[in-house]
């Protein structure tokens, strides 16, 4: 006969833990606060669970108190934000596993910096860029130590930056001559750098890697597409709140899903690995594409590298996202700068796999326009993003009314709220600022579609990045996982940068000559190839 697995009994009451949890400072504060807030204590997974919630009818809990049923010691004890939002807790591991090694991370900060000090001239502004970008990793470090009081503020002040950054390097016209860019490593050096760490990245991803949230709707919803059932209002209750991206983002994991199908269940998802790593890789080659286009292998190589150095790249990977998807859309549209078309449904694209690049097709629609320009282009930019749209439409209207899709996805996302972003977490006090953040950004957004501006490359990807950032702070939910999205632009920006007299602009530019003299003196592009 054999013999059962006997639980040891639990040596303390549901009496004793509530007093544990009552003994903690903080909890007996919030409690006071709180008049008639009583607690109770459930057993759930091995341990006490003690809550307490607000009375009348709509209750919200307060506290959050875990306690060892054996010693009755707290061991977990929370309040505030951090009663409802576990992935501000600061649980080691909960976004990129091993990469928050202080080992891996401060590599890769150290790798992602060095090859671009000039010791000649320590305080160019060069430096100050990729130091501003790898601050984001102070305030990533409060947040792993459940410090939102400073995580959130840091964060604010570098995407403020990076937003006012970008804006001046797109929106200077005539820029003054840069100095070149020099590498205290040969860029020869970087480029053997670049395949170690893609090698990296892709074992920590395929062995280390954990897979959110996010992976996890993108295998779901690209189950949903292979076996023709609704995309949207009936996702599974492990992930309810999982359909809530464009369809295209979905549309996007159904080879991986097919090579690797979902089994039904939030498992190791080996789909959700592939495709992360897929659009990683996307994003390395479109960089090194447009940095060869803009001065050559050099810049290729230098941009490549610096998003495989760059930390919070691999911290997305290895967290089995997908936001180096809508990156690598953006990227496109930018490597499409001359054709129209193409640009137009590489922007469309990228907005509809996460919303937030919409706000990029008044940029991109009037990139190759001037005054009194013809408006072929402008009509072959509406075409291409029509033809994407009306595709994407497809895939939704076919199973969804537009109302259940606006609900589940942009007007869910319009009202989510997070402790992550200033406006989440100092409340509603702050509501008339975020109101003047966001108008700001619309009469940017649309704004840069009319003004002179930088017309090159390099002033494209600097005002996409610009708008995405001001996006980014404009927004109630944020998280680290959306730098992605704008990083490949800022690096493009930072490193593309050439002294006037080698710039050549990637179209006609936006205001060019207005005589035949001044246009026999504009500079021209040295070759069809290095036009696009």
């Amino acid at each position: 006969m054999p013999f059962a697995a006997t639980v040891p009994a639990w040596k303390v009451t549901a009496d004793q833990a509530r007093a544990a949890a009552r003994g903690v400072p903080k909890i007996a504060a919030e409690l006071r606060r709180h008049r008639g807030a009583d607690l109770i204590a459930i057993r759930k997974d091995g341990r006490w669970v003690v809550q307490s919630f607000t009375p009348g009818k709509q209750r919200k809990q307060i506290v959050e108190v875990y306690v060892d049923p054996y010693s009755g010691r707290v061991t977990e004890a929370w309040t505030g934000f951090q009663v409802a939002w576990g992935m501000a807790r600061g649980y080691p591991g909960a976004f990129g596993r091993s990469v928050n090694s202080p080992w891996i991370w401060v590599t890769l900060c150290v790798l992602f910096v060095v090859p671009f000090v000039d010791p000649r001239r320590p305080l160019r502004m060069l430096h100050l860029d990729l130091l501003m970008l790898v601050g984001f990793s102070v305030s990533l470090a409060f947040f792993n130590d459940a410090n939102l009081g400073i995580s959130v503020p840091l964060s604010a002040i570098s995407l403020a930056y990076l937003a006012a950054r970008l804006a001046a390097i797109g929106l200077r016209r005539n820029p003054r001559p840069a100095e070149p860019l020099r590498l205290l490593i040969p860029w020869r050096a970087l480029g053997a750098l670049t395949l170690f760490l893609l090698g990296l990245r892709v074992g920590l991803n395929m062995t280390d890697g954990n897979i959110i949230d996010v992976g996890y709707s993108g295998v779901i919803g690209a189950d949903k597409l292979v076996h023709g059932r609704d995309l949207y209002g009936a996702f599974p209750t492990d992930n309810a709140q999982g359909d809530t991206y464009g369809p295209l983002l979905y549309l996007a994991y159904v080879p991986f899903e097919l090579v690797w199908p979902w089994v039904g269940r939030w498992n190791d998802l080996p789909a959700a690995h592939a495709a992360s790593a897929a659009f990683d890789l996307a994003c390395v080659l479109l960089l090194f594409l447009i940095g060869r286009r803009i001065r050559g292998t050099e810049l290729g190589v230098v941009l490549a590298y610096a998003w495989v150095a760059f930390p919070f790249t691999i911290y997305a990977t290895n967290s089995g996202t997908n936001d180096a998807l809508p990156a690598a859309l953006v990227l496109a549209a930018i490597y499409a700068a001359s054709r129209p078309f193409a640009r137009g449904a590489f922007g469309m694209a990228a907005g509809l796999t996460k919303f937030a690049p919409l706000v990029l097709l008044p940029l991109l629609a009037t990139h190759d326009l001037r005054r009194g320009a013809r408006a072929g282009p402008l009509l072959r930019f509406t075409l291409g993003a029509a033809i994407v749209f009306a595709f994407a439409a497809a895939l939704v209207l076919t199973k969804t009314d537009p109302r259940t899709f606006w609900d589940r996805t942009i007007g869910f996302q319009a009202s989510r709220e997070a402790p992550f972003s200033v406006w989440g977490y100092y409340g509603g006090g702050w509501e008339v600022a975020q109101r003047a953040v966001q108008a700001a950004l619309v009469v940017f957004a649309v704004a840069v579609a009319f003004v002179p501006r930088r017309d090159d490359l390099v002033g494209l990807a600097a005002l996409a990045g610009a708008i995405l950032v001001g996006a980014q702070l404009a927004a109630t939910y944020w998280f680290y996982l959306y730098l992605v999205w704008a990083v490949p632009l800022a690096l493009i920006a930072f490193l593309g940068r050439l002294p006037a007299a080698q710039t050549a602009p990637v179209t006609s530019p936006a205001w060019g000559p207005r005589t035949a003299a001044e246009a026999a003196r504009a500079p021209q592009p040295a070759s069809a190839a290095g036009s696009g």
